[in-house]
């Protein structure tokens, strides 16, 4: 990795000006984009879930999450880790759909990295091949319409050959496994995950390896990890989305970049009634699954010069999308656990707190779910 400590550098006062007279530009593009969404958005209401992730210190199985599910009132559960079920066997997992459709709850299911050569990858179920073969088993036992997948993580832009190497290895395991997927009727729905890809990447990705069967799990939460700004990398992968994980953010500025901070829905820089307004349009039909994680912040600092050797295909245009973002957040102090406080027991009680908050907001402001 780069040492990005000991190089600073001043933005050009000309390069600075014209991102600032694109990002005016961009801001009036995106409000003519929300506009017309707001035209000819669908009435049909979009169902509302959350990934077991917004819950994970509670470590609960599938029936246990299921059950909790069922309590909030929402309408799909985003199963994003295998080790979640007791055991892989058709009759087990058969009980777990079958627990989910008496408790009205569709259900997603999720795995970690495929891409064999990401610093993500885990060997656990086998090679990348065999580890979504086992995904798209399970998810098609359960009835899930979908196997949301990560390439990796903003650390894979600093392997040998970037994160476009990378995006080639991941389509040769997705290619593989087109005749199982289309077969089991599964779409592989492959995340923007912790700075591994910006939008125009995954899009790339997708249409490389086949829309027939796969797509995207939009996240607007990691779009700021790769100096996106949320809308932007909405309106890029809304036409690929098979289903999401989402969350708020807060940006701000800092002396050598910005700063982003997750948040509970309606907490942060996210215009959120704009936002559905657009997803409704672009991906009516999936879901809007909840993937609170407030406890994380990322600073990135892109007036280092090193910064800037992992993203070279960033075009100024989407920089200016992300300096619009940036200036409307105030800073956010860190996450911590306060003093006498069991560490597990705070993290439980605030967990559930910042993704019960979230569920209301959705339902109470902006309408979503079929339950409300």
């Amino acid at each position: 990795m780069p040492d990005m400590k000991q190089k600073t550098f001043e933005l050009p006062r000309r390069d600075f000006l014209k991102a600032l007279a694109v990002s005016g530009a961009a801001l009036a593009f995106r409000s003519s984009v929300a506009a017309a969404a707001d035209e000819s958005g669908s009435s049909e209401k979009t169902r509302l879930g959350f990934d077991d992730f917004s819950v994970r210190s509670f470590s609960w199985n599938a029936d246990e999450l299921i059950d909790y599910a069922n309590k909030l009132d929402v309408d799909v559960l985003m199963i994003s880790n295998l080790d979640a079920f007791e055991n892989h066997s058709a009759g087990y997992l058969k009980d777990v759909r079958k627990h989910a459709e008496d408790s009205g709850i569709e259900l997603h299911v999720g795995t970690w990295s495929i891409c064999p050569t990401s610093r993500a990858f885990n060997d656990k179920y086998g090679t990348a091949d065999e580890h979504l073969a086992l995904a798209i088993r399970i998810a098609s036992t359960v009835g899930s319409p979908v196997v949301r997948c990560v390439l990796g993580t903003g650390g894979d832009r600093y392997t040998d050959g970037g994160i476009r190497a990378r995006i080639a290895d991941t389509v040769k395991v997705c290619k593989n496994a087109r005749t199982r997927a289309l077969d089991a009727g599964i779409k592989i729905a492959i995340e923007n995950h912790a700075g591994d890809m910006q939008a125009r990447e995954l899009a790339d990705l997708i249409e490389e390896a086949g829309t027939d069967f796969v797509g995207a799990t939009i996240d607007p939460g990691n779009a700021p990890w790769t100096i996106e700004a949320p809308m932007y990398n909405l309106e890029v992968l809304g036409p690929y989305v098979a289903t999401s994980g989402i969350r708020d953010t807060t940006a701000w500025e800092a002396d050598d970049g910005a700063t982003a901070r997750w948040r509970a829905i309606g907490e942060g820089s996210v215009n959120w009634k704009d936002y559905l307004a657009l997803y409704k349009k672009l991906c009516p039909k999936a879901p809007f699954i909840l993937e609170i994680i407030s406890q994380y912040s990322k600073h990135m600092a892109y007036l280092k010069e090193d910064f800037w050797d992992v993203f070279p295909e960033t075009k100024a245009f989407e920089f200016a999308r992300f300096i619009e973002f940036a200036k409307r957040g105030e800073p956010v102090p860190s996450f911590s656990i306060p003093n006498g406080r069991d560490r597990r027991a705070f993290e439980r009680e605030y967990q559930k707190s910042e993704l019960e908050r979230s569920i209301k907001f959705c339902k109470e402001n902006l309408g979503l779910g079929l339950k409300t």
